[in-house]
């Protein structure tokens, strides 16, 4: 069930390389992970370990901003802090919760990021969604 499950986030085309957001974002090519594992370590974005490379979620990025984090993603992770790993986080994200009228937390994340937020409070406080 966990392989079915890590292999439905690969496929879904949610998630891009350091290398990838570096093109995306323009940012130089010397060292494409720099920027992305930065954001990262100061938990403004989180990613999911694959055959030993990190993925990003492009949901947690601003296409307007250059491609930087949504400041949203930084206050939900900071509820998630030492609760969720990168995979946990990602099904999270992707799974419709009823605390969110059946929609899942990544689609809301530019158009209601406080419901976001509140359900990922909801989350930690124990109650169960589905």
């Amino acid at each position: 069930m966990l392989a079915k499950a890590k292999k439905a986030v690969l496929e879904s085309g949610d998630w891009l390389s350091a290398g990838d957001i570096a093109n995306l974002a323009e940012f130089t090519s010397r060292n494409p992970s720099s920027q992305p594992n930065r954001w990262k370590r100061e938990g403004r974005i989180f990613a999911i370990r694959h055959n030993g490379s990190d993925y990003f979620p492009i949901y947690g990025l601003d296409k307007d901003a250059g491609y930087r984090p949504l400041p949203v993603m930084a206050k939900v992770l900071k509820v998630f802090d030492g609760k969720k790993d990168g995979w946990s986080l990602a099904y999270w994200f992707a799974s419709v919760n009823s605390y969110l009228g059946g929609k899942r937390p990544q689609d809301l994340l530019i158009a209601a990021p406080s419901r976001v937020v509140a359900a990922a409070e909801d989350e930690v406080a124990g109650v169960t969604h589905g």
